[in-house]
């Protein structure tokens, strides 16, 4: 069974960074498109960024100067890198992936979550 383990999530200050981790099983990552998404309490889950197959991301407004996604084939493992973090990033984060070779909007493998949260 396909799976996807986030990490990396935590407590940091406004202005400051933090990286996630998704480690997705071999069966899954080659050739697949990735994101991640995130959901705050009372609001809907938002696509934050997403990595193609071929390596061409995209971002959500908000996010966009702050947030990177990447990807390294060889251990199966995506990242999200936030700088500059803000008390509206603080949120559930979930990675994605789906074996089509651009996320669809309804991927077919997710994390379970890892928490974001941003003190003011």
């Amino acid at each position: 069974q396909a799976q996807l383990v986030e990490s990396g999530g935590g407590l940091v200050q406004t202005g400051g960074s933090l990286r996630l981790s998704c480690a997705a099983s071999g069966s899954i990552f080659n050739g697949v498109s990735m994101g991640w998404y995130r959901q705050a309490p009372g609001k809907q889950r938002e696509l934050v960024a997403s990595i193609d197959s071929y390596g061409s991301t995209n971002y959500a407004e908000s996010v966009k100067g702050r947030f990177t996604i990447s990807r390294d084939n060889a251990k199966s493992t995506a990242y999200l890198q936030m700088n500059s973090l803000k008390p509206e990033d603080t949120a559930v984060y979930y990675c994605v992936a789906d074996r089509r070779w651009r996320l669809p909007v309804d991927p077919a493998y997710w994390g379970q979550g890892t928490q974001v949260t941003v003190s003011s």
